[in-house]
């Protein structure tokens, strides 16, 4: 008996290492690119699932030979982190719940928090997964979770802080702070009765009946299948990579409304008024609730790549992958928020004969609305832009002294309208990308 003990558990262990390198092969792969790396993520699902399916046949065992209830902990938040992984590639909401059911059921049966020894290494698995929880609840708007976990967190930080004095956990402060700073400003947070930013069956019309309006527009109607999400401004409000800009304007690109057919109820779960104690639990975790979260009528969500303050030239090269692997009869959407730096502003002439000044910042670039402005030696003379004015003013994405290589010129843009593109500007500069 005890050898047949001994096997189950050096079988639990191999697989376990397995696992964690093929998870340490994925972990750092970019998060957009249509064919980045798939076939390496449907490895590491297989392995995790084989790993889970084999502790919950086996856990009888795997406890007397010492398992520790946040070693199940750790796997099931490995798994969450595949599928947030999965989401944040393809945008499917189907993986972003997923990544819920994990977490939350990570939360409800106190998995770390049964960890009896001071163990600082599990404290510091704990803090993670407490942030990387917060991160998937906001963006599936799960408020009342968030709250939870924000308060949580808060607790095992001071806790942290009281028995590890030895241990700076300023960094942790800081995630404190900065998620604290995020539900100050965000006005689902704010405004109780606030009207949410992604898709609602309440509030919008039914998908289907866009199809009506197919017919006021031109021969060729086009797909929108991706998008770039890029902030950089200082000192903004964001947490985690994700900003307060970025995050809305990912919600307002959802279609999935916002985990509607989720049913709502605290993380604490009770029962006759007494709380429900999972010590004992098997690891069970229903993986098949995403059915019933998700409206499987509406359309696929677009692919969003969400930069946090990137370079310039990171910021071209992943516009120029993304265009290269845009599908026919598709369009891409680009959003940039950031400070700009305009070197002079060329005033129109309504503007400059005191007419109503406007500022556009949503504007479809026409790729031969450029080529016309390019092969007109008097375009500049006319009032249109020459081609030199397309290295005026700029978009800063850099820290102070960088010099031109933190400026992003609309110029740098024209390669990338030869594709269906549209594109928002968020700056004080955003005249400056007028077509």
């Amino acid at each position: 008996m005890a050898e047949e003990g001994d096997v189950v558990s050096k079988t639990f262990r191999a697989l376990v290492d397995r696992a964690d390198r093929k998870f340490a092969r994925v972990r750092d792969f970019p998060s957009y690119g249509r064919a980045q790396g798939q076939h390496y993520f449907q490895k590491v699902f297989k392995a995790y699932m084989r790993l889970w399916k084999y502790q919950q046949e086996h856990r009888t065992e795997l406890v007397k030979a010492g398992l520790n209830r946040w070693e199940i902990g750790e796997i099931a938040g490995r798994i969450g982190q595949l599928y947030f992984g999965q989401y944040t590639r393809t945008s499917e909401a189907r993986f972003l719940v997923e990544a819920y059911v994990f977490y939350e059921a990570i939360l409800k049966r106190r998995y770390f928090e049964g960890c009896k020894v001071k163990d600082l290494g599990v404290r510091f698995k704990e803090l993670r997964f407490y942030a990387r929880f917060l991160l998937v609840s906001l963006i599936l708007n799960r408020t009342q979770t968030v709250k939870v976990v924000v308060e949580k967190l808060k607790a095992l930080v001071d806790d942290c802080n009281a028995n590890f004095r030895e241990t700076n956990f300023k960094e942790w402060k800081l995630v404190v702070q900065e998620i604290v700073r995020f539900m100050n400003a965000d006005t689902t947070f704010t405004i109780a009765s606030a009207r949410p930013f992604r898709y609602s069956a309440i509030f919008d019309c039914h998908p289907n009946s866009v199809q009506n309006v197919a017919r006021f527009h031109a021969k060729k109607v086009l797909k929108f299948r991706d998008a770039i999400l890029m902030s950089y401004h200082r000192n903004e409000v964001k947490f985690a990579e994700l900003t307060l800009d970025a995050y809305r304007m990912l919600q307002c690109l959802e279609w999935e409304s916002s985990g509607s057919f989720y049913p709502k109820h605290l993380a604490e779960t009770k029962e006759n008024g007494v709380v429900v104690d999972y010590s004992g639990t098997s690891g069970l975790i229903d993986m098949k609730l995403v059915a019933d979260m998700t409206d499987p009528t509406l359309p696929p969500n677009p692919r969003k790549a969400i930069l946090y303050r990137p370079s310039v030239t990171h910021l071209i090269a992943v516009m120029a992958t993304i265009c290269e692997e845009l599908p026919p009869e598709s369009v891409i959407l680009v959003y940039l928020s950031a400070s700009g730096k305009p070197s002079h502003i060329n005033a129109s002439p309504v503007e400059s004969s005191g007419g109503p000044k406007r500022t556009t910042k949503n504007k479809l670039t026409s790729h031969n609305s450029l080529e016309q402005n390019f092969s007109s030696p008097e375009s500049h003379i006319n009032g249109k832009k020459g081609s030199s004015d397309y290295y005026d003013d700029y978009l800063w994405l850099g820290s102070k002294g960088n010099g031109g290589s933190s400026n992003l010129y609309p110029g740098d843009i024209i390669p990338f309208t030869r594709r269906p593109l549209f594109l928002v500007i968020d700056s004080d500069s955003s005249h400056a990308f007028k077509a």
